[in-house]
C-alpha cells in the first residue's frame, strides 16, 4: 500500500511538470508518449476544462497501471477490462470534444479504480487470491468479458427487495455453465444499495442480495467454496443521483473473478518444469 501511494505521489508530480511545461518535439514531450493524451500547454495559452480531463485520464491510466503490476488482472480479469475499455471511451469522448461525456465517465472511473484498490487489497489481506510475483499475468481475453456482461447485468433487483429478477437469474444461469468449465476462478460478490432508507437498513439489504445471488449460483452448480461475500450498503454507488434510473443501476451485486491460488500453484508448479 505504502509503494503504490508513493507511485501515485512521484507520478503526479510528474503530470503536473508536464502540464506546465512543453518541450520541443522530438525531445521527450508528455504528449509525444502518452498520444491519446496529449494537449501540451504553450506558455501563453489558458487552461481549458480539456486540459483538466486529460491530467484525471493519465492518473487514472497511470492508476490502473500500478494495480495491474500488483495483481489485478489476475485477481479481477474482468474488471480490468472494464477499466480498460472506459479508458479508450474517455480518450475518444476528449478528443471529440464531449467533455460532459468524459467527465462523467472519468467520474466513474475513478469510482471503479477505488473499488478495485480496496478489492485487491482485500483479497491479498485474506489470501484469496495468491499473487507469484515471477509469473506473467493472465489475460482475461474473451471469457472475462462475457463473464462480467452476465454477473454484472443491469436490473437485478426491485426497491427494498432482493428477490432476483427473472432476467438476471437467466443471466446467472449461464455464467454459471462457463463457469463450471472454468474451476480456475472464484467469486467475491458485493452487495449493494441505492441511496433510499438508512444505513444499517440499506447495508443489511445489500448483505442479503449478496446471499441470495450466491445461494442462485450455487443451485446453478457452483460450489460455495469459491463464492467470498462482501457489503456495502449505499456506499460506492455506481451512479449518483436521485434519479429512477439511477437508483435502478445502483441495486445491484457487483461479481468479481478471482484467480484461484491452488490453480496458480499448479500453473507455477508446471511452469517451474
Amino acid at each position: 500500500m505504502m509503494h503504490r501511494q508513493a507511485c501515485l505521489f512521484i507520478l503526479t508530480l510528474v503530470l503536473l511538470t508536464a502540464c506546465s511545461s512543453s518541450p520541443p518535439i522530438g525531445r521527450g514531450g508528455f504528449a509525444e508518449h502518452h498520444l491519446e493524451s496529449g494537449y501540451p500547454v504553450e506558455a501563453d495559452q489558458p487552461l481549458t476544462p480539456a486540459h483538466g480531463l486529460r491530467f484525471d485520464f493519465s492518473l487514472l491510466s497511470q492508476q490502473l497501471d500500478i494495480l495491474i503490476q500488483e495483481g489485478a488482472e489476475l485477481c479481477f480479469p474482468a474488471t480490468v477490462v472494464q477499466a480498460k475499455t472506459r479508458l479508450k471511451r474517455i480518450a475518444r469522448e476528449i478528443a471529440g470534444g464531449l467533455i460532459y461525456d468524459a467527465a462523467n465517465d472519468i467520474i466513474i472511473q475513478r469510482r471503479l479504480i477505488s473499488r478495485l484498490e480496496r478489492q485487491l487489497d482485500y483479497v491479498n489481506e485474506h489470501e484469496i487470491c495468491s499473487l507469484p510475483r515471477s509469473l506473467p499475468l493472465a489475460h482475461p481475453g474473451k471469457l472475462g468479458e462475457k463473464l462480467d456482461h452476465l454477473l454484472n447485468h443491469d436490473n437485478q433487483f426491485a426497491t427494498g427487495s432482493f428477490a432476483l429478477n427473472p432476467k438476471y437469474m437467466a443471466q446467472l444461469a449461464e455464467a454459471a455453465v462457463l463457469l463450471k468449465q472454468s474451476p480456475e476462478y472464484h467469486l467475491l460478490i458485493t452487495g449493494h444499495a441505492d441511496d433510499r432508507g438508512n444505513q444499517d437498513y440499506n447495508l443489511k439489504l445489500s448483505d442479503n442480495r449478496a446471499k441470495q445471488v450466491a445461494r442462485y449460483l450455487h443451485i446453478f452448480g457452483i460450489s460455495r467454496k469459491r463464492i467470498h461475500l462482501s457489503a456495502v450498503g449505499e456506499d460506492n454507488p455506481l451512479f449518483t443521483g436521485n434519479e429512477a434510473q439511477v437508483r435502478l443501476v445502483n441495486r445491484r451485486v457487483s461479481i468479481e473473478l478471482i484467480e484461484n491460488p491452488e490453480r496458480q500453484k499448479s500453473r507455477g508448479e508446471q511452469d517451474a518444469l
